[in-house]
Order: C-alpha cells, then sequence, then structure tokens
C-alpha cells in the first residue's frame, strides 16, 4: 500500500464520544465519521477503508445489520464492533454478524487502538479463507499462504483444483470426478496427476494426498 496512513469508517452516534475517538483515531488513520447507520452502511459498500469500527446501537440500521450486510455484499475489512451491550449473548451475535473483534463501552483509548492494530495485521484483504493445516488458501485471489514462505500464487488451474478439495476436506475424489470439475471434458486423467504434481512442487508434498486405488483427498501439511 503506497499511502502511509490506513483509512478507517467510525461509525457512531454519540454527539461526544464519535468526535473523541475521531480525534484519537486520527493520530494514527485517515477517519470518516457518520453517525447513523444507514450512512455508514452506505458509505461502507461505496468507500474502500482499512478498517471499520462500528457502534452496536445506532440510529436507523443497528451496527449488526450494517455487519452482516456489509459482509453479504463481500466487503472483507475488518471491522471492529463497539457495544454498550456487555452480555455474552449480545457479543456472540455482533462476531456471528461477521465482526472480527468486539469492545465494550467504557473503554481505554490505548485498548482500541491495540484491537485495530491486531485486527488489521491479520488481515490479508484476499478475501475469504480456507485452512489446509497450518496453511490459509485464499481462493479468490489464486493464492496460499505457507506458514514458513508466506504468499504463493497459483494458476487458474492450480486454484480450482485445491478449491475443489479444499471445499470438500473429508472427500476423495477420483481422477474422472476432478477432469470433471476443473479441466476441460477432453482432457486425459493424467492431466489431474501433472496439476498435483504443480501444487505440491508449489507448496509442500503433503498438501493434497494420494488415496491409492481411489484418487486424491486435502492433506494435512
Amino acid at each position: 500500500m503506497d499511502r502511509e496512513r490506513q483509512r478507517l469508517l467510525l461509525v457512531e452516534d454519540d454527539q461526544q464520544l464519535g468526535p473523541l475517538i475521531e480525534q484519537v483515531l486520527a493520530e494514527t488513520y485517515d477517519v470518516t465519521l457518520v453517525a447513523d447507520g444507514d450512512d455508514g452502511l452506505r458509505v461502507g459498500l461505496e468507500g474502500s477503508f482499512d478498517a471499520i469500527v462500528v457502534d452496536r446501537r445506532l440510529p436507523g440500521l443497528d451496527g449488526a445489520t450494517i455487519v452482516e450486510t456489509l459482509r453479504a455484499r463481500r466487503v472483507v475489512t475488518p471491522i471492529l464492533m463497539l457495544t454498550a451491550l456487555g452480555s455474552l449473548g449480545d457479543r456472540v451475535d455482533g462476531l456471528d454478524a461477521g465482526a472480527n473483534d468486539y469492545l465494550v463501552k467504557p473503554f481505554e483509548f490505548d485498548e482500541l487502538l491495540a484491537r485495530l492494530r491486531a485486527i488489521t495485521r491479520t488481515f490479508t484483504g484476499e478475501g475469504p479463507s480456507l485452512p489446509v493445516g497450518e496453511w490459509q488458501f485464499y481462493p479468490e485471489s489464486r493464492c496460499i499462504y505457507s506458514p514458513y514462505d508466506g504468499r504463493i500464487q497459483l494458476t487458474v488451474r492450480e486454484n480450482a483444483l485445491l478449491r475443489l478439495l479444499a471445499e470438500n476436506p473429508l472427500r476423495t475424489f477420483t481422477r474422472r470426478q476432478i477432469l470433471s470439475e476443473v479441466f476441460e471434458s477432453d482432457e486425459q486423467p493424467g492431466t489431474v496427476d501433472t496439476y498435483v504434481h504443480y501444487v505440491r512442487r508449489k507448496t509442500d508434498k503433503d498438501l493434497i494426498s494420494t488415496v491409492r486405488g481411489e484418487g486424491y483427498r486435502l492433506g494435512r501439511p
């Protein structure tokens, strides 16, 4: 990212707390403050942000609805929810809606900043991920993150092959089934073996397991 300051959307309707949070966050982030839920959702969908902080209770749409709608529209920006509702059920509702973390009011600003650093540090921007052992696979971006070597880019076919296996981790696929799902109908079964080799060579030999006499399944690297 070329810009030095990350962009942050703050959705908070409290007329005293909102500007105070904005002032504190503005020391680190380029902050956009919005004071109601409907505008918060609109700005969140239209803008490009590196993080979003959203209050649970808002005029118009509530915070959980905003988060749920953003996730449904494939906005993967890390989101921290602020809530005065301290019960376990309320916190779980916020996380189930798609928030990455929550912070109960009243809070210390140092903790708010620390929580934001944590959720943005682990965010890749690659889209939804699928776990493959200790690896993280991002099929929408055609890449997989190694716990040792970082980001590895896959070709279209390598990605399609690994996605099929990762989305069905308990299933063994025959070569014919993989051909039907991933490759052209006129390809030969040996093409599957070739691309399994390609994926293993780029990643780990145990990322895809060979099931003798049956085919292939997701491995446990």
